[in-house]
């Protein structure tokens, strides 16, 4: 079993020359059989794996994924984790993650770097600052820890903006929740997948799905690059590549899938210690604990797998980006990648069973996946354990588009969608 990290067991390390180390995670061959199978390695996936062992006590649980682990969106992303949403149905499931965010690095005995740093979404216009007030009502109403920022408030938090007089994105304000920051992606997957296995899951690398086994009208299994593997009950949380699944399943899913660019520049010294978000620019921005600053945009327009983005999306990106701090014009782009998000009619997510009884969805995350992970995880390990919603999930089912109870979170994405 792997070993509990402590200071102790370091300095013991330290003495025997790092020698003692074991891997983080096993890596099986896959059984014939198991009482739940998780199709996707990166957060949701690992996370759900994890709460399936811990809360629900069910430890016959393969992990499958097609590439390695974390290698999709949850590698991908620019690492934000917040619950400023607008619904209060959206804001139930997204501050259960952000709780569950905030006693992670404990929970999992792996530290996930969470940096509650703050965020700012920024107002350029007295109307903006008008919307932004009745937003900030609303998540207080809520329980959200919202405050409505003055130009002066957004200064002090980010003094390197424009603020001149001809910025042409002048700061009348802005939306602050002061919980709100990043945490290290990589972490947050290696966190749980070493949780997880622990605890007796199966994490199974190089993968891939081809077909599931139907039987009588039920999903009993799933047929992939290293043989059938069959079990009671399937979960799938694979983002964007949702629909390509489904469509193996023989169901359509209201989903589009679509490249989110980011890029991050040379790293400096401190000078950004919040993130910052400008609906005018479309653009998010933050500085890592290495001193990178990390930039993100709003979706490439064009549905796409392809993990690179295009140069127009990044050039309006980068532009956004100088109008806002003209400072780091002198910076370098040190690397770009893309991510591939699931997008659906009310930027909401899908949490439920399928179309195909046997197997349920986490799906439909669009911009919002990385935050919500331990949410998506607690939530799909219940409906996997039980069969049954959480009061929590239970208006993310998809039956919401036929009854037309959608929760149209678009504005609170941040980003263009």
């Amino acid at each position: 079993m792997t070993r509990i990290y402590s200071a102790l067991s370091l300095f013991k390390e330290g003495l025997a020359g790092q020698t003692g180390w074991q891997p983080a995670w096993r890596s099986p061959e896959p059984k014939p059989s198991y009482d739940v199978i998780v199709i996707g390695g990166g957060g949701h996936g690992l996370a759900t794996a994890y709460y399936l062992a811990k809360n629900h006590n069910i430890t016959g649980v393969a992990v499958l994924e097609k590439g390695w682990i974390g290698g999709g969106n949850t590698g991908r992303n620019t690492t934000v984790v917040r619950s400023n949403y607008y619904y209060p149905e959206s804001v139930e499931l997204y501050s259960l993650a952000h709780r569950l965010y905030e006693g992670l690095s404990r929970d999992l005995n792996y530290n996930v770097m969470l940096s509650q740093r703050g965020m700012v979404n920024l107002c350029h216009s007295t109307a903006e600052m008008e919307v932004g007030a009745r937003t900030v009502n609303a998540m207080q109403i809520n329980g959200i820890d919202a405050e409505l920022f003055s130009p002066e408030d957004v200064r002090r938090v980010a003094p390197i903006y424009n603020f001149s007089a001809d910025a042409r994105f002048p700061v009348f304000g802005g939306i602050w929740q002061g919980r709100a920051g990043t945490a290290r992606h990589d972490a947050v997957a290696w966190g749980y997948a070493r949780a997880a296995s622990r605890l007796g899951v199966d994490i199974i690398q190089n993968c891939e799905i081809t077909d599931f086994i139907i039987e009588g009208g039920r999903c009993r299994g799933v047929q992939t690059t290293r043989g059938a593997i069959r079990a009671g009950r399937i979960g799938m949380a694979v983002a964007g590549h949702s629909s390509v699944l489904a469509a193996k399943a023989g169901f359509r899913l209201p989903i589009n899938s679509y490249a989110l660019q980011a890029c991050v520049s040379e790293p400096v010294k401190p000078i950004l210690d919040t993130v910052v978000l400008s609906p005018g620019t479309g653009v998010y921005v933050s500085q890592s604990d290495k001193g990178e600053i990390v930039i993100g945009g709003g979706l490439d327009r064009i549905p796409s797998y392809a993990q690179r983005g295009n140069l127009p999306t990044l050039e309006t990106v980068i532009a956004g980006l100088l109008e806002m701090f003209p400072i780091f014009g002198q910076l370098k782009l040190m690397r770009q990648w893309a991510g591939i998000v699931d997008v659906v009619p009310d930027s909401s997510p899908i949490i439920g069973e399928s179309p195909l009884p046997g197997l349920f969805l986490n799906c439909g995350w669009g911009t919002g996946g990385f935050k919500a992970i331990p949410a998506g995880g607690t939530l799909l390990a219940q409906l996997l354990a039980t069969g049954k919603h959480n009061d929590i999930s239970r208006p993310f089912d998809l039956d919401r588009f036929a009854s037309g109870r959608l929760i149209d979170e678009a504005a609170g994405s941040g980003i263009a969608h």
